[in-house]
């Protein structure tokens, strides 16, 4: 089907269920960062193959909002659509709610796959459309439509993750999750049930992997946790013999995928549920006999916390990633333009991954390579192409934001680099602003308490007194050996009320974006620790600061000297101490020989 032919196909949908406007999200049913393609009801409905974007049908009408990462990639794939591009950045952009609310009329329906909203979402959009007189319907209308070549919910096989390697085992977990809901009921006993819907919650609770979602080592799955139950609802195809004896042993309770929303149905008394990662059509689905409770998920608190053969497997993983970005950077001042060798931000991107895959315990990477040449490195969030990318020569600005899913954890780093040519004097300077925040942050010591944005303006600090800021947050969680992304913790402008604790991952990465010259950001990840005593106080024990984890050499020839105090160069020199110290075992004779120089220690 083509787009017009598939728009045409839903509103005769439409018609037949009384709908004036239909909302298709780009998500799924796990709240996702990244999804299956069989999920991807967005693209299919709309013929952009974006990351990020939700349409909106009505009877005359089909609209796509989008970020300005897509504004291009949008202007060519919407083309001869009738679909009509809505740029969210724009100031005169309305809300997906705003222009319901303007273009459909008081005593209409619109309708909302509740697979593809969480609770919260839902209640939202619904409260702001009932006050406007416009009623919400839940319904899915694209699943009798997008029948022909809709792909199918992947099959990969699950597989055990490794106490080793969790530094916890499945039976702990499950008790300690037990002991964390009984105490939530006022009389400490009763029925309960927890029904976990996000797929990184789930890998980390029962301690399985797989490979349905790119980039992300999760099952499709939903579980239901019970006071004397753990039930997995998961396609049977995707369990092989020993998966079947590991989840026997653990005694978790295989059922279909789709049986969950039966057994939901079923539960009595509480039903404990996340809203803000449980899609309405499981909280529809809970009995008017049982209590719904929302609850901010107890396993997204614990997962956050690493214990330490997490952080232990951090740092390993961290090794092996920095031995393939020395490769790299190698390979790119050494190499890659020899002979006069095109290359592109593509081939690059092929080339690190080639390095990463020589790494012990490499999986894949943990998020799509940024590799942006020049001006393209300005885009926070550009993504090149094998058909649309820059071509990469020997001078300028390069800003290469990649990682690694390793079974050791999960890597995520941002060096920026100069090819070659005379550097612009500003270049210089936002390069050392960078620097200079990064340092600040990693270098922190805070109360116990303290939240991520309190910390967020040491990163901005040297670029607010230039004149300079920018909009993407400064740190976000990290996973082990799951997602890049993930929460509570951050670091970031927006309030979260979520402290900074022992054990938490989150990213330092403060950025400069100059449109058509340059991009400039520096990321290492970096974990809480409690404090080193520097002074006898009796509150001492109540001071946190930052390891960093990521190792890897940065620019200097980029740093504007003057600039720098004392303090952040003897950092800086430290640092590229440990680099060395660290790397170089994973190195021959040659390529330690060239992280030596990249280390070289700067004088004061």
């Amino acid at each position: 089907m083509k787009t017009l032919d598939k728009l045409a196909a839903l509103r005769r949908m439409m018609r037949e269920a009384g709908i004036e406007a239909y909302v298709v999200p780009g998500n799924d049913p796990h709240a996702s960062e990244y999804m299956a393609s069989h999920w991807c009801e967005m693209q299919w409905i709309s013929g952009f193959n974006g990351e990020s974007g939700t349409m909106v049908i009505t009877t005359n009408r089909a609209l796509l909002w989008t970020d300005s990462r897509y504004y291009l990639q949008a202007g060519i794939e919407l083309k001869d659509s009738t679909i009509e591009l809505m740029r969210e950045s724009d100031v005169d952009c309305p809300s997906i709610r705003e222009w319901l609310i303007t273009n459909v009329k008081s005593g209409l329906a619109v309708g909302l796959n509740p697979e593809m909203w969480s609770v919260n979402e839902f209640a939202a959009i619904s409260k702001q459309l009932c006050e406007a007189g416009i009623s919400v319907k839940s319904i899915d209308l694209i699943k009798d439509i997008w029948t022909e070549g809709r792909p199918a919910i992947p099959q990969d096989k699950l597989y055990p993750y490794s106490a080793d390697y969790a530094g916890e085992t499945v039976e702990s977990k499950l008790a300690r999750m037990r002991q964390v809901l009984n105490g939530r009921l006022k009389n400490g006993n009763g029925k309960w049930a927890l029904v976990i819907s996000a797929l990184d919650e789930i890998a980390w609770l029962l301690n399985i992997r797989g490979n349905d979602v790119e980039y992300n080592p999760v099952v499709i799955s939903y579980v239901v946790l019970e006071a004397d139950k753990c039930s997995l609802f998961v396609n049977q195809a995707k369990i092989d013999a020993a998966a079947q004896n590991y989840l026997d042993f653990n005694d978790i309770h295989v059922q279909p995928y789709e049986a969950v929303f039966d057994y939901i149905r079923n539960l009595q008394g509480s039903v404990f549920y996340d809203g803000a990662k449980v899609n309405e059509a499981l909280y529809e689905a809970i009995s008017s006999d049982a209590k719904a409770i929302d609850l901010q998920s107890p396993i997204l608190v614990d997962k956050a916390k690493k214990n330490a053969v997490e952080l232990e497997g951090e740092r390993i993983a961290m090794r092996q990633d920095g031995a393939a970005l020395t490769r790299f950077f190698k390979w790119l001042e050494e190499e890659a333009f020899t002979d006069g060798k095109k290359q592109t931000e593509w081939s690059l991107m092929e080339k690190l991954h080639e390095f990463r895959t020589m790494g012990e315990n490499f999986e894949e990477e943990s998020f799509g390579t940024i590799a942006g040449y020049r001006g393209n490195g300005a885009i926070v969030h550009y993504a090149a192409t094998k058909e649309r990318c820059a071509e990469v020569k020997p001078e300028g600005m390069l800003l290469l934001d990649s990682g690694g899913q390793y079974l050791d954890g999960t890597t995520d780093i941002t060096r920026t680099v100069w090819l070659g040519g005379r550097k612009p004097e500003q270049a210089k300077l936002d390069y050392t602003y960078v620097l200079k925040g990064h340092i600040a942050l990693a270098t922190a010591r805070f109360p116990r308490g303290t939240r991520g944005n309190q910390l967020d303006a040491l990163a901005k600090q040297y670029m607010w007194q230039a004149g300079i800021t920018f909009g993407h947050g400064t740190g976000h969680g990290v996973g082990h050996f799951l997602g890049c992304h993930e929460g509570p913790q951050n670091v970031r402008t927006d309030n979260n009320p979520t402290p900074l604790e022992v054990g938490h991952i989150v990213s330092d990465e403060p950025g400069i974006y100059r449109t058509g010259q340059w991009g400039i950001r520096t990321e290492n990840l970096i974990t809480v620790i409690p404090a080193k005593q520097t002074r006898a106080t009796t509150t001492e024990d109540q001071w946190l600061q930052f390891e960093t984890l990521t190792l890897c050499f940065y620019d200097t020839s980029l740093i504007e000297m003057s600039l720098m105090s004392e303090d952040e160069i003897d950092w800086l020199n430290a640092y590229h101490v440990r680099v060395y110290k660290e790397i170089a075992p994973l190195l021959n004779a040659d390529e330690a020989k060239f992280l030596a120089r990249k280390c070289a220690a700067i004088e004061v």
